[in-house]
């Protein structure tokens, strides 16, 4: 598959109100940064996966089209999720925002710590997390019914199949 995913969540209000809020503003702000939203996914909400007490997650992923090369594109991104208020904290902190490269046209690389081969690429694709998350494989259905990892070919739909059902009824399509 020739194309891009981005996963898109928060959990905390910021400037734009609601996470559901953020996460359109942020949607409609991409083309400032040269990436094109081709089609994004209904909002799903799901708890959080941590042992903080936080409120849950407001989660989607979009479809894109972008010129960058991966490592700039999530340099993007980040920018992105900076101009809302994202503050990088512990890995399961809450957050106004979170945008992640989860697929770049099907390309393989390791990332510096080899979790997932392109040598010498600092990120790891397809994003080391999107096979057994229901926030992301869900929604990922929603906008791409065809894809298929980039190692393991599976389908999206066998990756969702394979979940635990205590996975599976964690996500709800977000009203609104």
């Amino acid at each position: 598959m020739d194309k891009i995913f981005i996963a898109l969540g928060a959990n905390l209000p910021g400037s734009e109100g609601r996470p559901e809020a953020t996460l359109r503003a942020a949607l409609n702000l991409m083309p400032a940064f040269g990436i094109r939203v081709v089609r994004a996914a209904p909002f799903y909400r799901t708890p959080a996966l941590s042992d903080y007490v936080q409120p849950d997650y407001v989660n989607s992923v979009a479809q894109i089209e972008a010129a960058e090369p991966p490592e700039a594109l999530l340099r993007s991104l980040h920018r992105i999720e900076a101009l809302f208020g994202r503050v990088r904290q512990d890995r399961w902190a809450p957050r106004v925002i979170d945008l992640d490269l989860l697929d770049y046209k099907g390309l393989v690389t390791p990332g510096r710590d080899g979790r997932s081969g392109v040598p010498g690429m600092a990120i790891a694709l397809p994003h080391p997390g999107i096979s057994g998350r229901s926030f992301v494989l869900v929604p990922l259905r929603d906008v791409a019914p065809g894809w298929r990892h980039p190692v393991s070919g599976e389908s999206v739909e066998r990756l969702i199949a394979g979940l635990a059902p205590e996975e599976l009824a964690r996500i709800r399509r977000a009203e609104g």
